[in-house]
């Protein structure tokens, strides 16, 4: 076998499509496109979302809000209920403790205790920020916000 005998495999290639020429091509004079039509003369294109001249649903449907993703304060949220079961009586609850106990993941930039739940022990508090709820609890129990 030479370069020059190499072939493609049989009915793995397949030929180009020739419209227009003639009716006994089964592709003559409509060419494929069917009768009539926008996609049926030449240079047509549709741009995506086009409904016929009917105003288009993108720009139907309201726009709302305002997202403010690049300078949100995102806040690693707990609450009292969690800080009962995972700390003792006397602990100081900060970042780093939360960090280290597995609450929160390292990557945390603020954390904002909720008033979620019943805190019965004296514990010690600094974080970003705590609920005005949560601050009552932790009072009435004896510990402290700072």
């Amino acid at each position: 076998m030479e370069l020059h005998d190499l072939r493609p495999a049989a009915g793995s290639r397949k030929g180009k499509k020739r419209v227009g020429r003639g009716t006994g091509s089964g592709l003559g004079t409509t060419s494929g496109r069917g009768n009539k039509g926008q996609k049926s003369r030449s240079g047509h294109n549709i741009p995506k979302g086009f409904e016929g001249g009917q105003m288009p649903l993108h720009r139907r449907l309201p726009k709302f809000g305002f997202n403010n993703k690049r300078f949100a304060k995102v806040y690693a949220e707990i609450n009292l209920t969690i800080l009962n079961v995972k700390f003792q009586a006397g602990d100081v609850v900060s970042k780093e403790t939360l960090i280290a106990v597995g609450l929160i993941p390292a990557s945390t930039k603020r954390v904002k205790v909720l008033g979620n739940g019943e805190l019965d022990k004296k514990l010690t508090i600094s974080v970003d920020k705590v609920s005005a709820g949560a601050k009552a609890k932790i009072e009435a129990a004896g510990g402290t916000v700072g």
